[in-house]
């Protein structure tokens, strides 16, 4: 008789007793072969992954019972199951509800085209099986685990999101926020942004640099202690050459992702001021000098140092802004962001266009704050690698905290205010346990 065939996905990167038990009772079915998801698809619909596809992929191949491990592209692994036509599909029961509902009846649907069964084993609850992957969890948030993942999600993803957070809950509210896809993933921002406009402004004080690195440094720990996501942070002008080497290892070391810096001196003013305000924007040979010193501080290749051009900002015009960008490359710049405060988006696709005739591979940054209409799929066919929402959780709140506080003074009491309030048992579920 021939041999049946039977077929498992995997996306942990941390194997347990729970996993184990299931692999040796599929591989009891016949012919075991494991699809080992991507990162990609990982990070599309839980945590990012520990380890790399070929770290997970060895691992696997060394368990008892498993006869061969390919990659797996998707969470329904279409082209796996077509190609493979397994006559079983072995999972634990636990995605009969939740988001993960559309994937399963997915591959029910695949199933039917061979004759294909799907058998489905208790899933393992064991709460010592949930330690470790907190465990996992718990790992993310080293410095040495987080810093490089904003570089890999360039490398897996063609556009790449992130989120101001400027306290702890707002970076889990970054970390935790998701909105659940048919296909069985989920969209989440996959960054979180320390602006110095925000930190500022959070702290009520204006936002030209008084706030200092020390209590910057402090929101950032702040944030990094409850959260897993790539930081980057908002450095303003940089300051001195000689302050920017030692922010540029202190973030290093602290395991932020990328700092971004801006190509202005002087008293800082915000840049969607524009000319309105008096702004100088630095020399091209200045700031590239800045750039390489920063460069030559780092101890790792992970920490980026993003170019911010204000050509733009300053109506100085696209080609100053063009010529800005092949100079901060040479001067090592790890990313470019360009910068407009028109609504009409026009001169940001141009600079993106021209840009990538100029280079086709070093991450570009925008920040749509005024040209907000603009949606994320037109940047990623512009060759935008990062998108930046900049401000937009302080200025949501304000407006709902202003009005929670007038209500309970026009009615002096908080019933009238009590719609406008999350109950605080909500809150509190987005709060780690250690």
């Amino acid at each position: 008789m021939t041999e049946k065939t039977v077929f498992m996905s995997f996306s942990s990167d941390i194997i347990h007793g729970g996993h184990t038990r299931i692999i040796q009772r599929a591989a009891k079915l016949g012919k075991l072969t494991i699809g080992a998801l991507t990162d990609e698809a990982i990070a599309g619909y839980k945590r990012f992954p520990l380890l790399t596809l070929t770290e997970r992929m060895e691992i696997l191949r060394n368990i008892n019972g498993v006869g061969e491990v390919v990659v797996q592209k998707t969470l329904a692994a279409e082209e796996e199951l077509r190609l493979l036509k397994p006559d079983y599909v072995v999972h634990g029961d636990d995605w009969r509800a939740g988001p993960q509902m559309p994937v399963r009846g997915k591959i029910i649907e695949l199933l039917k085209e061979w004759g294909g069964e799907l058998v489905e084993y208790p899933y393992s609850a064991d709460p010592n099986f949930s330690r470790l992957e907190g465990f996992g969890q718990a790992q993310m948030s080293m410095p040495d685990f987080r810093r490089g993942r904003l570089k890999r999600l360039f490398a897996l993803k063609p556009l790449v999101t992130a989120i101001e957070a400027h306290n702890g809950l707002t970076g889990l509210l970054a970390e935790k926020v998701r909105i659940p896809n048919e296909d069985g993933s989920v969209r989440q921002f996959d960054a979180m942004w320390l602006s110095s406009l925000c930190d500022s402004t959070a702290k009520g004080k204006p936002d030209i640099e008084l706030v200092d690195m020390t209590s910057r440094l402090r929101t950032v720990d702040d944030i990094m202690e409850v959260t897993t996501k790539p930081i980057v942070f908002d450095g303003d002008t940089g300051g001195l050459s000689e302050h920017f080497t030692w922010l540029v290892r202190t973030l290093e070391r602290v395991g932020v992702s990328a700092i971004i810096i801006e190509d202005k001196k002087g008293l800082k003013k915000n840049s969607l001021l524009g000319v309105s305000v008096v702004q100088e924007q630095d020399t091209i040979e200045d700031f590239s000098a800045k750039i390489r010193a920063g460069k030559q501080a780092q101890l790792t290749k992970e920490l980026m140092i993003v170019a911010r051009i204000e050509s733009l900002i300053l109506e100085k015009g696209h080609d100053d802004a063009l010529k800005r960008a092949a100079a901060y490359l040479e001067a090592g710049a790890d990313g470019i962001m360009i910068h407009s405060r028109l609504k009409n988006p026009s001169e940001i696709f141009k600079f993106c266009e021209d840009f990538r005739k100029l280079d086709d591979h070093t991450p570009l940054v925008v920040v749509p704050t005024s040209f907000s209409s603009v949606r994320e799929e037109e940047f990623r066919d512009a060759g935008v690698n990062l998108v930046i929402y900049a401000n937009h959780l302080l200025r949501s709140a304000f407006p709902a905290m202003k009005k929670t506080a007038e209500t309970i003074l026009k009615h002096r009491r908080a019933l009238e205010a009590d719609e406008f309030c999350m109950p605080f048992q909500e809150i509190i579920t987005l709060i780690p346990d250690m």
